[in-house]
């Protein structure tokens, strides 16, 4: 008798085991595929929140079909204690294990406001942004400059949602001073700016910030990623150019930049200048006359005068030879790259042709059937 109870409490243990093998395995599988989301969805996580309260959120959300599993799962996978506060995008059909990744991983929010403060050529402009999470692309709200001292309305609402992201982007092209002055505007941040960087070292791009930011501190990370990329694109170079070091190859890639807004274009303008260099003619670019004029403090405005062309100043390369003694504005990535590795051309000159590029031209009698081409087309512009 106590054989057969034996023998049927162990049939027993081991059914229950296969039981609970089975539950967990089964678990798992739910905890790694797919979920029930149909579309994406922004999940706010509050400060203080649970994980056990997050997974009443999704399961309300008909993000989670489970909410026990959730929970479960990310103990086991030692997460239970890592929930970070903030908005997170949920795409659809995240499994289990993506949103608790999502969550716990260590970064700022990936769904909510996008404030941009945009420094570009001739103005700034500060963008509020909001992600719509079933395209997963940001709708403007308002923009406006900070400079015209008019705040549009609903601004201050904004401003008070939780887990704004703020960003500050400079447009290729831009000087230092104009990059200085506009972050002056940048309200969001914060500290005086000791000294003026040096004009070309700061890095093009988009920077993501936190409100109360030092504004020295944020030039220092733009000119760390300048140098950077300078020092990686220099390795890259070319054989051959007529470039002593990278400071010359960045002051080149800041005429390229100022030259050309058409991407096809920029190693075909700087094969002109470098075709020039190597024949010791002079470079001969309206921009560096203008930034002699300016000091790169602001847009001239309007055409260059005979008798500005005819002004002596370091920048005026129609009267030095050779490159001027510093860049003229802060190039991207891709004018230093098209200055490192330009085309293989013969071309000496180059003019505006009328659609927004540059017609390119080997021999003085050639360009200047161009120019008196585009002459008639200003006219003719001028007369609309």
């Amino acid at each position: 008798m106590w054989k057969a109870v034996a023998s049927n409490a162990l049939t027993l243990f081991i059914v229950v085991l296969l039981l609970a093998g089975g539950l967990v395995i089964w678990a798992k599988q739910k905890y790694a595929a797919p979920g029930p989301l149909e579309t994406a969805i922004c999940l706010r996580v509050e400060p203080g929140s649970t994980m056990a309260g997050v997974s009443r959120d999704l399961g309300g959300e008909g993000a989670v079909s489970h909410p026990l599993i959730f929970r479960l799962g990310a103990r086991y996978a030692g997460k239970d204690a890592e929930l970070k506060a903030g908005s997170f995008l949920l795409p659809a059909q995240s499994s289990m294990e993506e949103i608790v990744d999502l969550v716990t991983r260590a970064g700022r929010s990936t769904c909510g406001t996008d404030v941009n403060f945009r420094i570009g050529i001739a103005s700034a402009e500060l963008q509020v942004r909001t992600l719509d999470p079933a395209t997963g692309r940001y709708e403007e709200v308002l923009a406006f400059d900070p400079r015209a001292g008019e705040v549009p309305e609903g601004y201050d609402a904004l401003m008070a949602e939780p887990d704004l992201r703020y960003r500050v982007t400079l447009a290729e092209g831009v000087t230092s001073w104009q990059v200085v002055e506009e972050l002056k505007q940048a309200a969001f941040l914060k500290g005086e700016i000791a000294e003026l960087p040096a004009e070309g070292s700061l890095a093009p791009d988009s920077y993501e910030v936190t409100p109360g930011m030092d504004r020295g501190t944020l030039l220092v990370e733009m000119a760390e990623r300048q140098s950077a990329l300078l020092d990686r694109l220099w390795e890259t170079r070319a054989e051959g150019l007529p470039l002593a070091s990278k400071e010359e190859a960045l002051v080149l890639a800041s005429i390229v930049e100022k030259e050309t807004g058409v991407p096809d274009e920029r190693r075909r303008v700087a094969s002109v200048f470098v075709n020039r260099l190597e024949r010791g003619i002079r470079l001969q670019t309206d921009p560096t006359v203008i930034y002699g004029l300016t000091d790169g403090k602001a847009p001239l405005g309007r055409g260059i005068r005979q008798s500005e062309l005819a002004r002596q100043t370091p920048y005026n390369t129609y009267l030095i030879d050779g490159l001027p003694p510093t860049p003229i504005a802060n190039p991207g990535r891709a004018s230093i790259e098209a200055t490192l590795n330009p085309e293989t051309t013969d071309y000496l000159y180059f003019v505006a042709d009328g659609t927004g590029g540059h017609a390119f031209a080997q021999t003085l009698d050639e360009h200047n059937r161009n120019v008196a081409r585009w002459r008639k087309i200003e006219a003719g512009q001028g007369g609309n």
